[in-house]
């Protein structure tokens, strides 16, 4: 009977004990991960391929566009494009091609001695053709194909030079400070002054 009694007695303790012992708290449930950063980098990636996409279209355009198109679009040629159109050289700078254009800027021709494009412009097919047909090389000649003492013959039939002094490219006495702007049917550079034709 007294063992009865201390097995009870042993049963009541141990279920006191059970009682008095703390549950642990669950753990606190992970925060449910967030997307947010997968779907910001998945944005900049689409706006990078978007602007990839613009800049590759806007170079494909420009490439459409023909030589005369293309000075027209650049908007530093107003007096080449209008002697050209002047002396009738249009269509045959949309022609097939391909052309080299050395493009005076306006700046070239305002250099000019006062007088000198509005008197050009009163014969345009006289010594403005000439001058115009100086400024163009058939061919597609790119800024590395140009070497120190290179020469060539351009469309009016007189010859061009050009030099290299350090990082100065030279086409006769004008530099040439710009160049590989491709068009759909040539190439342009840009340069700083009007080159003349040598006269007879």
């Amino acid at each position: 009977m007294k063992r009865l009694s201390f097995i009870a007695w042993m049963l009541v303790a141990s279920l006191a004990l059970a009682a008095c012992v703390a549950t642990p708290d669950a753990a606190p449930a992970a925060p449910a991960a967030t997307e947010a950063p997968a779907e910001e980098a998945a944005d900049d990636m689409a706006d990078d391929e978007m602007a990839d996409d613009e800049m590759a279209d806007d170079e494909a355009a420009a490439e459409s566009m023909d030589i005369v198109d293309t000075a027209i679009a650049a908007g530093d040629f107003e007096t080449l494009v209008a002697a050209v159109s002047a002396a009738g050289l249009v269509d045959a700078l949309k022609g097939e091609g391909p052309f080299t254009v050395f493009a005076p800027t306006d700046d070239a021709f305002a250099a000019l001695p006062e007088g000198t494009v509005e008197t050009l412009l009163e014969d345009p097919t006289g010594d403005l053709t000439q001058i115009l047909l100086y400024h163009v090389v058939p061919g597609a000649v790119m800024a590395g194909d140009v070497s120190d003492g290179l020469e060539a013959e351009t469309l009016q039939g007189g010859m061009v030079a050009f030099s290299i002094d350090g990082e100065m490219v030279m086409i006769n006495e004008a530099h040439i400070v710009a160049t590989d702007i491709v068009a759909s049917n040539g190439v342009i550079h840009v340069i700083d002054a009007v080159i003349l034709p040598a006269t007879e």
